[in-house]
Order: structure tokens, then C-alpha cells, then sequence
């Protein structure tokens, strides 16, 4: 009954997200009114920005030609449009909140509170906190298969999905990365390579689910199994990023790979007899959890923590024990192959 349910959950994120693609903010003719006022005279109220008196490419429009926008402001590309609208948004959500009205999105994203130019600093500081529990997932990993369990007679280890965890842990590492640069600055070359490396990484934790569970250790099986996967992958990631970057498709194809893997993962769990298979029953529930909690999405609290900045809460707690369960998985399987040999 697991998988009939997941899929019907899978169906449920699916008519959600349809109604979710709505964004009201940058429509609204007060807020437009402002961006145009405040582009002309580089003002929203009393504030004013320095941006707005270079051009695009960071040149001075009055005074002497050796000015030039301090480099650090070039490098976040916080230009005179992006103050605007962000200065406007805010104005506009305080006369909302005044009018006892919800917050609405702008350009398709909530109306959040920057931190030292950082665009959502909550998620960020928690994209970085999964950069480190993967980091010391693998690194644990690594010295547990390099100096605590035997080797085979020709020095290899016995656990045959090593080499697949060490890339699994560098496609995670890369992910979580580019999700703080992302998430510090939304910018085109930052939004794609953000949802490029999930997508990869979304695709390789597919096809390793599959490996695993399957039982899957013949090489040529394993490339039967991964090349439809990559190529899929491969193509759909080309084709954000060379042809139409389409974030609703994108969504819908990410979140069926999450949910065809937790339902691999959570019958695999079901089934087997393995010892610490309640851990991925953990791990499946708890990402069924956030996923839901992402899917039902809700403007920022204090304009700081949204539905996808818990989303990366949930995933800290849920990460460290999925690589407990890849240490005790390893553990498990060198123990049986080594007594076999023996």
C-alpha cells in the first residue's frame, strides 16, 4: 500500500503547486507606480540609493569619469532596479500590514528582509549547515571504510556502493553550495546553476536508490539501469538552461524524482531485514513531512523564515541520519560478504 499512497501524495503536491504559481505583489499599480517614480529619481521616500546614479555597466552618469560603483556592489549586482523594487516592496507590504491585508509575492518570490545585501539570510545559514552535515557525513563515511573495516585480498573495500556514496556526497556538497550563493543573491547564473545542481543531484540519488535496494552490483547492469536516468537528467537540464528555463516544469519533474525515491527507499525499508532500516523510515516520513511543509507554501515570519527555509531545517536532522544509515549499511554488508569469504 506504500507506494499507492505516495503517489497519491505525489498527485496532492501536484494540484497544490497549480494553484501556488500566482504572484499578485508585482502587479499591483501602487507598487508599479513607485518602481517608475523611484527609478527616475533614485528615491523611495527619504531613502536613496547610490545605485541609481551609474549606469548598467557600473559607469557614472553625473560627475567625474574615474568614479566607479564600489566593487563589491558590482559583484552582488544590487543595481537601481533591484533597490527599487525591493524598497518599494517593502513600502508597499508596511501599507498593506496596515490595511490588515496578507502578504503577496513579488516577482515570484515572498517580500523578505535582506541582511547585510544577503538576500534570505535564514536560508542561507541553513544551506550552509547542510554543506557541513554532508561534509561530515562523507568524511565519517570515508574513514570508516578506509581505516576501521577490512579489505578484500586485492585492498578493495568489501562494501560495493563505496564509490557511489563518494559521488552521491560531492553532488550534495556541490548542491548545497550553490543553494547559499542562490539564496544569497537570486540572480539568472545563480538561479540555474542552484537548480542544475539539484536536479543532478536529484537524479544520481534516484538511480543509487535503485542500485541499492535492487541489490544491484553487476557493472553492466548498473549502466543499464543509470543511462536512461542520466540521459533524462542530462536532457532536462539542458534544456532549462538552453532552451526555456520553465521553474513549474522543473518543480514537477524534482519533486516526482523525491517521491519515486522515498517510495524506493520506504518499501526497500518495508521488505528487508535490514538492521537500521527504521532509520530510513525516518527519513522517508520526515521527508514526506517537508515536503508537504514546502508545498503548502506560506509567506516569511518576521520576513526571514518561509516555507522553504524550513524545508532546509528539516533536511539538517534527516541528513545526518540518512548517512548514520549509509555507515550502518556499510557496516552490515562487509560484515556478511567478509564471513563469506572466510
Amino acid at each position: 500500500m506504500a507506494p499507492h499512497r505516495l503517489v497519491l501524495l505525489f498527485a496532492l503536491f501536484s494540484s497544490i503547486f497549480a494553484v501556488l504559481n500566482a504572484t499578485d505583489g508585482d502587479a499591483d499599480p501602487i507598487y508599479k507606480v513607485c518602481v517608475q517614480q523611484c527609478e527616475k529619481s533614485g528615491c523611495v521616500g527619504v531613502k536613496c540609493f547610490q545605485h541609481c546614479n551609474f549606469s548598467s555597466g557600473g559607469n557614472p552618469i553625473d560627475g567625474p569619469w574615474y568614479l566607479q560603483e564600489p566593487l563589491y556592489l558590482k559583484w552582488k549586482q544590487w543595481d537601481c532596479l533591484s533597490d527599487c523594487r525591493y524598497h518599494c516592496m517593502l513600502a508597499r507590504e508596511e501599507e498593506r500590514q496596515k490595511l490588515g491585508l496578507k502578504p503577496v509575492k513579488y516577482h515570484g518570490k515572498w517580500p523578505f528582509q535582506r541582511v547585510y545585501g544577503i538576500q534570505e539570510p535564514v536560508s542561507v545559514a541553513l544551506s550552509a549547515l547542510n554543506l557541513a552535515i554532508q561534509f561530515h557525513g562523507w568524511v565519517s563515511f570515508f574513514i570508516l571504510i578506509n581505516y576501521k573495516l577490512p579489505f578484500r585480498p586485492n585492498r578493495k573495500p568489501y562494501y560495493e556502493y563505496t564509490g557511489l556514496w563518494h559521488i552521491y556526497a560531492i553532488l550534495s556538497m556541490n548542491s548545497w553550495f550553490w543553494s547559499a550563493v542562490f539564496h544569497s543573491r537570486d540572480v539568472d547564473l545563480t538561479e540555474r546553476l542552484d537548480h542544475s545542481s539539484a536536479v543532478a543531484l536529484l537524479g544520481f540519488s534516484l538511480i543509487l536508490a535503485i542500485l541499492r535496494t535492487f541489490n544491484v552490483r553487476d557493472e553492466a547492469a548498473r549502466v543499464m539501469v543509470a543511462s536512461p536516468i542520466i540521459a533524462f537528467v542530462t536532457t532536462h537540464i539542458l534544456y532549462l538552461n538552453l532552451y526555456q528555463f520553465d521553474y513549474g516544469l522543473n518543480r514537477k519533474v524534482c519533486f516526482a524524482m523525491v517521491m519515486a525515491k522515498l517510495a524506493i527507499w520506504g518499501v526497500w525499508a518495508g521488505v528487508s531485514r535490514h538492521p537500521s532500516r527504521w532509520k530510513l523510515w525516518v527519513v522517508v516520513i520526515g521527508g514526506v513531512i517537508a515536503t508537504l511543509v514546502e508545498v503548502f507554501d506560506f509567506a516569511p515570519y518576521w520576513g526571514y523564515v518561509d516555507a522553504h527555509a524550513v524545508w532546509h531545517a528539516t533536511c539538517i536532522p534527516l541528513t545526518y541520519l540518512f548517512w548514520s544509515f549509509v555507515r550502518d549499511d556499510s557496516e552490515f554488508r562487509t560484515t556478511s560478504l567478509s564471513k563469506k569469504a572466510k
